[in-house]
């Protein structure tokens, strides 16, 4: 019986996975964790995806890692299989959006702040709750937490376990637009849309700069094509990928 899994959609350029264990609030189990790098992996070598989103099904983000099987990653620290996709995530090479509603909490958390972009719904919930449960979180994933909200705002998170509402993510950059619940996904849909009509050489070579990666050579044919669909003010159609 599968007690979780990872469910992919796809739509033109768009990708979408949906975190789907409604039973448990999403919760990421061992086998979701471990199934997460391949999915990407094989993502990653598909040239006519461009943009991926990340979410949960049914109303929920991901309420964290399964609680039975805590105690297992938190003793396997950076090793675990959670950091691993949380690894993998970060660096996969499209841009990545998590599209969030409901509870982003632990590991669900963890996975939004390993995407690029972080759009959630207005009654969307962050925490961050291993101190509720004497777990040492990650390293890797404090460090990249901290690296998004600053080292105070992290602390604030860690040391509370709370709850905090969208307004206060959108105002310490965990999330980076609000919008009303029921516009969610449209909103989702059309900042996709956007960034997959933009120079995907561009958008990568931006990645690599941020991520501290190799960064692509410029093309002499996209630089081109952009300039002249600038002076003919036309979309441009750019062939990199």
């Amino acid at each position: 019986m599968v007690t979780g899994e990872i469910v992919l959609h796809r739509d033109g350029p768009l990708a979408t996975l949906v975190i789907t264990n409604p039973a448990k609030r999403n919760a990421m189990t061992a086998a979701m964790w471990a199934a997460l790098p391949g999915i990407l992996d094989t993502l990653a070598g598909d040239a006519s995806m461009r943009v991926l989103v990340l979410a949960g099904a049914g109303g929920t983000f991901c309420a964290g890692a399964d609680i039975t099987e805590a105690a297992a990653i938190a003793r396997a620290g950076d090793e675990s299989l959670a950091v691993a996709a949380e690894r993998a995530l970060a660096d996969f090479p499209r841009p990545t959006i998590a599209r969030i509603d409901g509870f982003c909490v632990g590991g669900g958390c963890q996975l939004a702040v390993a995407c690029d972009l972080r759009v959630a719904g207005e009654s969307a919930r962050f925490g961050v709750p291993p101190a509720k449960l004497g777990i040492v979180y990650p390293p890797a994933t404090t460090r990249r937490l901290a690296a998004l909200v600053g080292p105070s705002r992290a602390k604030l998170l860690l040391y509370t376990a709370e709850l905090f509402d969208a307004a206060a993510a959108e105002r310490w950059g965990l999330a980076d637009l609000v919008v009303p619940d029921g516009n969610l996904a449209a909103t989702v849909d059309d900042l996709a849309a956007t960034i997959a009509a933009r120079s995907q050489l561009t958008l990568r070579a931006a990645k690599a700069v941020l991520g501290d990666r190799p960064v692509p050579e410029q093309s002499e044919a996209e630089m081109a094509e952009g300039i002249a669909a600038f002076g003919a003010r036309r979309a441009p159609q750019f062939r990199w990928a």
